[in-house]
């Protein structure tokens, strides 16, 4: 058993966390953070985790997060590495949930996030937690830095082709489309009902931030830099992200039998039949991505479709899954819920 701590509890990824934590057979949740909510119960704020979840949110100067084993931080950019320091030496594991670590490249990150990174002695030293790829540097990390949900879906989709050499790398597409509640649980105009419903739309066209990490990954995965083009979409879902990605093939092989033995071990990837049209529902609440593989007229390019939830694969579960890695538990602990329908 291990005291778990979270540091942002009020936005979606941290009652994601909550949820989770709370039914994981192996973690006492110790703290959970809010200056805006300190004093409220958790339940009181989230009727859901009644019976689950019996603490109050907490200031964070108040937290005594050094005594937990491990802290969640499910905080906009930019707390974290302010704060990850002073737990890591007082013998704390941390998995961030912001992309405070994601990229090493530091005048990298410090462009695309825009502000000075507080912590430049910690990004070498992160390990990115993508356990399909990182599961054995993941095991003795100190500081995980938790994937962006963006780049999870297009990551896992693309991953057999680029290790494999059989498509070329320089002119890849990731057509990626999330539901709402990937902006955050925060009142913005653009995620208001009124806008949001009934509606679709491109954004970041020219540029996203989680471009930088997913070009970062898939290059390290090519052994040599990928030219990624990277458009994502607002759709009016609350959960789920739909990733249509395309690849011209230079080499022919036997793609699905390809897919299926890279990730036949994997517990949270699922390939199905060639030409199955996956869809965000059927991984809603759940920590698994689905992917399937389509050649169109027989053609060179390569259609693949990766649905994951963004709340739990492309944030709070895949954090879950971390920790279980990092703590020498079941991998699977705490997260073998089977997606809801409908």
């Amino acid at each position: 058993m291990i005291k778990a701590g979270i540091v942002g509890g009020t936005g979606y990824t941290g009652v994601e966390l909550l949820r989770l934590l709370g039914q994981h057979p192996q973690v006492e949740l110790r703290a959970i953070t809010s200056r805006g909510e300190a004093g409220t119960a958790v339940a009181d704020m989230f009727p859901s985790l009644r019976g689950r979840v019996d603490l109050n949110f907490v200031d964070p100067g108040a937290a005594k997060l050094e005594a937990c084993d491990l802290v969640f931080f499910a905080t906009p950019n930019g707390v974290a590495m302010s704060q990850a320091r002073a737990l890591l030496d007082a013998g704390v594991k941390v998995v961030d949930l912001s992309a405070d670590f994601r990229i090493k490249d530091r005048a990298e990150w410090e462009k695309w996030y825009g502000m000075q990174h507080a912590a430049p002695e910690l990004i070498a030293e992160a390990v990115y937690g993508l356990p399909e790829v990182n599961r054995e540097k993941i095991r003795s990390a100190r500081l995980v830095a938790n994937p962006g949900c963006y780049p999870t879906a297009v990551q896992l989709g693309f991953l057999p082709l680029i290790e494999s050499g059989a498509v070329d790398i320089a002119h890849l597409i990731a057509d990626a489309k999330s539901g709402v509640s990937g902006a955050g649980r925060k009142a913005e105009v653009h995620t208001l009902f009124a806008e949001a419903s009934d509606n679709f739309k491109a954004y970041g066209a020219g540029g996203h931030r989680h471009l930088p990490e997913i070009r970062q990954q898939l290059s390290i995965a090519a052994g040599k830099p990928v030219g990624l083009t990277f458009v994502p979409h607002l759709t009016p879902i609350i959960r789920g992200i739909h990733a249509t990605l395309y690849a011209r093939i230079d080499r022919e092989a036997d793609f699905q039998a390809l897919y299926e033995a890279r990730f036949k071990s994997e517990p949270f990837v699922d390939v199905l039949p060639f030409g199955s049209h996956p869809e965000t529902r059927s991984v809603r609440a759940a920590n698994v991505c689905r992917v399937a593989l389509h050649r169109p007229q027989g053609g060179d390019i390569l259609v693949v479709l990766s649905v994951i939830d963004n709340l739990v694969k492309g944030a709070a579960g895949q954090a879950v899954q971390n920790m279980n890695i990092m703590f020498g538990f079941d991998e699977c602990a705490g997260l073998t819920q089977i997606p809801v329908l409908p």
